[in-house]
């Protein structure tokens, strides 16, 4: 089966190992899905269709409108929370790819208001001082399935989030934006790993945590080094993928 799109086959290759990234780091497993923006089209982003991410191909990659409808040839089934990509791509201009997860560290965050997911590490600087959490309840009450499945609560969902990289859902997962697709999947795992130092200093005692100007500092140090990390993973991803 070939292409779904007609987007560069370089970028459907280097979505693919994104989702196999961020499998093989933990972030994802059966369940969690990367995006990029088409690089031709400003309207239209790329996302794999429902599938495992370590399973994904190129032949799995659909290409859809900002309305998160799927203009691919043919019938795939999308994700159901696809809406968070285009959304976030419609709202934020300047982001080129998301990761949505539900990694592990992360959650017990988005749960304990009192706790905010914060930058305890240098290469988790680009957290900030504070992490926004989304509410569902305050936008569809209190008998949701947690997904956001439709337009309005990912409007919703982007609002929260505002101009920052990281938003946490709560009782759910985070959505992680960036400028470019590494930099989207290098802030998806290291948001997860800065979650675990947290969690593993707040056992010890009073945490110091990097400052406003700390952590801009940093975050713009790490930015000009996400290759080294990128090409480390990808091996590794290659090395372990279980295949499709």
């Amino acid at each position: 089966m070939g292409a779904l799109t007609d987007a560069p086959l370089k970028v459907l290759a280097e979505l693919v190992t994104a989702s196999h990234i961020l499998a093989d780091q933990g972030v994802v497993d059966g369940f969690g899905h990367v995006s990029i923006r088409h690089p031709g089209r400003a309207d239209r982003y790329l996302l794999p269709r429902s599938k495992a991410p370590e399973l994904v191909e190129e032949s799995d990659i659909l290409e859809l409108s900002l309305s998160s409808e799927v203009v691919s040839p043919g019938e795939h089934r999308p994700f159901l929370e696809r809406f968070i990509h285009g959304e976030l791509y419609r709202a934020r201009p300047d982001v080129m790819a998301v990761v949505h997860s539900h990694s592990p560290s992360v959650i017990p965050f988005s749960v304990v208001p009192s706790v905010p997911l914060r930058s305890v590490s240098h290469m988790g600087a680009f957290l900030g001082t504070r992490t926004p959490v989304f509410e569902i309840r305050e936008v569809r009450g209190e008998a949701t399935d947690m997904l956001v499945r439709d337009p309005d609560l990912a409007q919703a969902l982007a609002r929260t989030l505002g101009d920052r990289s990281v938003v946490l859902m709560r009782g759910h997962g985070s959505t992680v934006v960036g400028v470019s697709l590494r930099q989207a999947v290098f802030r998806a795992v290291y948001a997860e790993f800065n979650a675990r130092m947290q969690l593993q200093a707040m056992q010890l005692g009073p945490v110091i945590y990097l400052t406003a100007e700390e952590g801009e500092a940093a975050a713009a140090t790490n930015d000009g080094q996400i290759g080294r990390a990128w090409d480390l993973w990808q091996k590794k991803a290659e090395r372990n993928r279980v295949g499709p």
